[in-house]
């Protein structure tokens, strides 16, 4: 890819965001490396790498490159033969736990029966060798970059221990000197003058104290001597650091020499860390920018969806879609300056490049983008005042390069082209330029305001308009991207919200050519029956929503309907079989009193009474039977049914209230506690209102109150076996009508369970203002399966 393209669509502020995210240097040269490449091979294996690495950070959280060295230089001298210090050496291990870590994030811990994640990177993983008994060697030897371990080697261990033995003894013999010689002595310590133990001697002394002078103070009243009975202890001590030393350098040369035999096995290493982190560089930024993997063709094709410009704040930035190389190869966008045209460029630009990159692009799944073997960009002021090159001189430059350059394989971004010059001259100029590439077959991009490039964009096969959307009534772009449609100039309109003359505004029209008028008004009604279908689409799609919504409501309604069909006739069934039991027992009691009174002689008295008892019984249970059969439903009926009416829910089993009138349908909502619901009259049964009577109530024009609700109301209520819903519902009313019947107190049934219903009912009550307080059931009133409730 050419370096202007690159510089003019700002690709390398991607490479800086890029290299942010990389862990280490030689990661971060790599993200300055990256050049967009036409090898759609080579993409598509760049897009995978990124894919699979954003998806293992998905699954696993991100990956550290902390610790990790470049040992490049290390392993050059090792190669030769040379010793590595101890610092090289530690930073050779601290990249081999670097290793080991990473291959674990990768699933390679080398524990039996572990899973692994099979992708491009799976090679990778696998490849990386930790070394484990270099590493284990070389933190066994080295401490820190200035310890080596008194284990290194046996013979580093003996001369340590000579060293402790010969400290010891100096100190020894100091130390007699120190308590023998106090006042001779500046201060009574041990102290170390180039690499010797000396003692602070007064200067007045010196001649007195036998030993080799190494320093004195600032003042020259303290003398530095070493003391001769120490000088051979000292000379031992200096011969020990010496082969300590010579030591310490045998080891690291022994860990070198083990090193060396892992060089390749190292480098190898290296590379695969640098690499990794590049590609979880790139994953991190497609995180980062919420970005996808783009499908590539070598068709010219680019179908962006909802792509936004990377350097944009996400927030700010309006998504636009973007389509060219399939129904038509060139497009022309018109519209408003600051309305988005520069900014679709550099964006179909960019994301080309990132994409050719093997970068993640910010835009939905599934956007296509092609493969370019160049992207050539005239966007942005060209004026060159080194070069005494006007803005149109130093476009029209730019250009003559593009129409050299430019190939069938090539994209070409034009950012107002022929502007900065003569209307006519400059509008005729844009047209032959594109027109020349449009013969060509070139992919070609173009803004502009000439309405000349408008016409030629409608008149000609293969090209297209668009337009940036632009809200005359708030005067601002909404900076969507709208193809198929050129842009309006809007300037008269623009003008007359801003408070120009009506005047002048007409007078302006009748200057511009009837022709002009005529393609401006085209280009109104097209604008207004976009808007008109963009309305319907979401009206229809609204309507859509509703159906759907209905669809569930209906099968939900269904699901009711058969789970209610099924208990009622469980329920039937049960009573049926309950009845037969009763009858059966009852007819086997008969018998059998019937049989002893025939052996007995007979009571005559007794079997008629017996009779009559199983007349009594037969004749009731006939007399229920029919009063259930017989008993009248009061359907409810659309003339005479008003809102607040009592209603009863046939298919729900719930009792409710109507909320409103029903329609055409016979559709209507009822309230049933919580739950609002839309039913059809036909599943309705009109419920009989209670009269209400008290001792303490009279009649009065408004209408009549009777309090006798103590009569009926029982002092308990069984909620077990109800949904949350219906229990609340008929709590609520329960509770009602028991205050207005004055019961000091109420039992609550609702069972042990799981507790969600008991918890419900709590709730429930603490919301209720006439109840003064509740509890739990105590011994013998039911414990944990009911509440007492206790009205104010």
């Amino acid at each position: 890819m050419n370096e202007k393209a690159l510089k003019t669509l700002e690709y390398n502020k991607i490479k800086d965001k890029l290299s942010e995210l990389a862990g280490t240097s030689f990661g971060r040269d790599h993200c300055q490396q990256l050049l967009p490449t036409s090898d759609i091979d080579k993409i598509r294996e760049l897009q995978k790498q990124t894919t699979d690495a954003l998806s293992r950070i998905l699954r696993k959280g991100s990956l550290s490159f902390s610790g990790i060295h470049d040992i490049r230089p290390s392993l050059m001298r090792l190669k030769v033969g040379s010793s590595l210090s101890a610092v090289e050496l530690l930073h050779i291990s601290s990249d081999l736990d670097a290793v080991l870590r990473i291959k674990a994030f990768g699933g390679y811990t080398g524990k039996e029966g572990e899973e692994q994640t099979e992708d491009s990177l799976t090679e990778f993983f696998a490849g990386l060798e930790p070394l484990s008994s270099l590493n284990r060697e070389i933190k066994r030897c080295i401490l820190s970059e200035e310890e080596i371990a008194d284990d290194a080697s046996p013979s580093l261990k003996s001369v340590r221990r000579s060293i402790r033995n010969s400290n010891d003894r100096i100190h020894s013999e100091l130390s007699q000197i120190l308590n023998s010689a106090k006042t001779k002595l500046q201060e009574n310590i041990i102290t170390m003058r180039n690499g010797r133990y000396c003692l602070p001697v007064r200067s007045e002394y010196k001649n007195s104290f036998p030993g080799m002078i190494h320093d004195q103070s600032s003042t020259g009243s303290t003398l530095f001597i070493e003391p001769m009975s120490v000088v051979r202890l000292n000379n031992e001590l200096k011969e020990l650091a010496l082969k300590e030393q010579e030591e310490i350098e045998k080891v690291l040369a022994e860990l070198s020499n083990l090193a060396a035999e892992h060089t390749d096995a190292l480098a190898y290493d290296f590379n695969t860390l640098s690499e990794l982190d590049f590609i979880f560089a790139r994953a991190s930024l497609s995180r980062l920018m919420k970005g996808s993997e783009p499908v590539f063709n070598e068709n010219g094709i680019i179908n962006i969806k909802k792509g936004r410009h990377p350097l944009i704040n996400e927030k700010k930035v309006v998504p636009i879609d973007v389509m060219l190389g399939k129904d038509f190869s060139m497009l022309i966008i018109t519209g408003p300056n600051t309305g988005g045209k520069t900014v679709t460029l550099k964006t179909v630009g960019l994301l080309t490049l990132m994409g050719q990159a093997g970068l993640h692009i910010p835009a939905f799944d599934g956007s296509e983008l092609a493969v370019f073997e160049e992207v050539y960009a005239d966007i942005g002021d060209e004026q060159s005042i080194e070069q005494s090159l006007s803005t149109f001189s130093s476009h029209m430059t730019n250009i003559v390069s593009i129409l050299d350059k430019a190939e069938e394989q090539s994209l070409v971004l034009f950012d107002e082209l022929g502007a900065g010059t003569d209307p006519t001259e400059g509008a005729a100029l844009a047209m032959s330029i594109l027109s020349y590439l449009h013969k060509r077959g070139i992919r070609t991009m173009a803004t502009t305001h000439y309405s000349e490039l408008k016409i030629y964009a409608l008149s000609t096969d293969g090209v297209n308009n668009a337009s940036c959307e632009f809200d005359v009534e708030t005067l601002r772009p909404t900076y969507r991207l709208l193809i198929g449609i050129p842009g309006k100039s809007n300037a008269f309109a623009i003008s007359m919200k801003l408070g120009l003359p009506d005047y002048i505004i007409a007078d302006a029209k009748e200057r511009i050519g009837k022709q002009d008028r005529s393609f401006e008004d085209l280009i109104s009604n097209l604008e207004e029956n976009r808007v008109t279908i963009e309305k319907e689409q979401e009206e229809i799609s609204r309507y859509k929503e509703e159906i759907e919504q209905l669809k569930k409501s209906l099968k939900k309604k269904n699901e009711s309907l058969d789970t209610n069909r099924d208990r009622i006739l469980r329920e039937a069934r049960e009573n049926a079989a309950s009845i037969l039991q009763e009858a059966k027992e009852y007819a086997d009691g008969s018998i059998k009193k019937y049989n002893k009174w025939l052996q007995e002689g007979g009571n005559i008295k007794d079997m008629e009474q017996e009779r009559n008892s199983l007349r009594e019984k037969i004749n009731k249970s006939e007399s229920s039977s029919d009063k259930n059969l017989n008993k009248p439903k009061n359907k409810a009926v659309i003339k005479d049914l008003k809102v607040g009416d009592l209603v009863h829910v046939i298919s729900l089993g719930l009792d409710g209230t109507v909320k409103t009138l029903p329609n055409a349908k016979g559709d209507l909502f009822v309230q049933m506690g919580i739950l609002n619901s839309q039913v059809n009259l036909k599943d309705l049964e009109r419920l009989d209102e209670e009269v209400i009577t008290a001792p303490n109530f009279h009649k009065t024009q408004s209408g009549k109150i009777k309090m006798s609700k103590s009569n009926s109301i029982h002092p308990e209520i069984n909620l077990i076996g109800k949904t949350v819903d219906e229990a609340l519902f008929e709590l609520d009313k329960y509770l009602d009508d028991a205050y207005l019947a004055h019961l000091p107190q109420v039992t609550v049934i609702h069972g042990r369970g799981t507790g969600a219903l008991k918890n419900a009912i709590h709730k429930h009550l603490k919301k209720v203002k006439y109840v003064k307080s509740f509890r739990i059931g105590g011994f013998g009133e039911g414990d944990h399966g009911v509440t007492i409730v206790e009205f104010q």
